[in-house]
């Protein structure tokens, strides 16, 4: 017990408590895009997770993430938390707790099933929804988690770089998002029925609560309150701001006005790409990374998709998908050991390895995901079904799902 230190122990459980408020400021953030029948149905989806996925990591998810294992997925020495106490694991961070380590770790497991909601919003069961989630992160989150930080995961050894979950977070939800839209299908007259946001003001409530929980999502991930949390913690910021930025420049340019949708839609975008880099990369590397994540991201939600024609909801694989790829590339390109010594030099500071190993991990999340995720659905599907009936789908999700309404009218 000797080695704990106060302060890298206070950091991360504060940081934990930060990242554990970014599920609920999702539910705002997605909830203020749907239409006002299903507002309550995005928030109990989100709360739910909160609830369900932290029972299954401490069960048996963290066993499955981190302990020692196979090159795909870890043992079952840790269920139940069985030999997870107070006493630190070198392994993974020496110098707090292990039970620390797994309750930072728990609030990413809860948020990156929560980012899937936004692809297929407003019209799937409760009922499916939650044996979905259970099952994808018990045979999706848990092995990638495994693969990308477990000691002796496939991705950890090959030298692929992950700072705060690009690959385990984004990309993963991002294209699981994307399968799961095109299995389940278009809602209801999504070609010639306007699907308008009901709240603006609870998008820019959400996304700023994201930006406020991030901090802890990226700077905790240097499991220590020192100088690799503080350079985590202004690549975050200047990243988002860059993105936020540039998103509504081009909103000026290409339709004539920008618009504050755009814009938190941008910050988001800058803090998915700099996830995975936070830690690696210099300030003005951070710039560069969330000003161009802008450009795919915008090119992607306002060009390729309406091109394509699926209906990605909340633009979950158009945010967290490209931006998560985009970002995990990068960190290949910008990651210097001059910030990190316990990390890589990228590509332009002459190891052109590292971009390869990124590209790799980046191919073999896309893949993993992809697979399993439509397997998945497909079992899910056969056994209670996936998409509510239409006529509940056209009262809306909180009456029909929940029996609830989010607004009432006074006479």
């Amino acid at each position: 017990m000797e080695m704990i230190n106060a302060g890298d122990t206070a950091w991360v459980l504060a940081s934990s408590a930060l990242v554990m408020l970014m599920t609920p400021g999702l539910a705002f953030f997605y909830g203020g895009m749907v239409r006002r029948k299903n507002v309550l149905g995005i928030l109990m989806q989100c709360f739910i997770i909160l609830c369900a996925v932290s029972l299954q990591w401490v069960l048996f998810g963290y066993s499955l993430s981190f302990a020692p294992g196979n090159p795909l997925v870890g043992g079952l020495q840790w269920l139940g938390l069985s030999g997870v106490g107070q006493a630190p694991n070198p392994d993974y961070a020496a110098t707090i707790p292990h039970l620390a380590f797994m309750i930072f770790q728990a609030m990413f497991a809860v948020i990156t099933p929560a980012l899937i909601i936004g692809a297929f919003a407003e019209r799937v069961k409760f009922s499916a929804f939650l044996i979905f989630t259970l099952l994808w992160a018990t045979f999706v989150y848990d092995p990638l988690c495994h693969m990308v930080w477990g000691v002796g995961g496939w991705l950890r050894s090959l030298g692929a770089l992950d700072f705060a979950g690009g690959t385990v977070v984004h990309i993963n939800a991002g294209v699981a998002g994307l399968v799961a839209t095109l299995v389940i299908g278009k809602r209801r007259g999504y070609e010639n029925t306007p699907t308008p946001l009901h709240n603006l003001p609870f998008v820019v409530l959400g996304a700023a609560l994201l930006w406020f929980g991030w901090f802890g999502f990226n700077a905790g991930s240097a499991l220590g309150a020192g100088a690799l949390a503080a350079q985590a913690f202004v690549t975050t910021h200047i990243a988002a701001a860059a993105a936020g930025l540039s998103w509504a420049l081009l909103e000026w340019n290409v339709n004539g006005r920008p618009t504050i949708f755009g814009t938190v839609t941008g910050v988001v975008a800058g803090l998915v790409a700099i996830t995975p880099a936070a830690g690696f990369v210099a300030v003005p590397s951070a710039i560069i990374i969330g000003i161009l994540v802008s450009v795919f991201c915008f090119y992607a939600v306002s060009v390729v998709k309406p091109k394509l024609g699926y209906d990605d909801s909340l633009d979950a694989f158009g945010v967290h998908g490209i931006g998560g790829i985009w970002g995990a590339l990068a960190t290949g390109l910008f990651a210097t050991k001059s910030v990190n010594a316990a990390g890589a030099d990228g590509f332009f500071y002459g190891n052109p390895q590292q971009f390869v190993n990124q590209f790799i991990a980046v191919g073999v999340t896309v893949v993993f995901t992809a697979v399993v995720t439509f397997v998945i659905l497909k079992v899910v599907d056969a056994l209670v079904g996936l998409r509510v009936k239409e006529e509940d789908e056209e009262i809306g999700l909180d009456l029909t799902q929940h029996q609830e309404v989010a607004y009432t009218v006074l006479e």
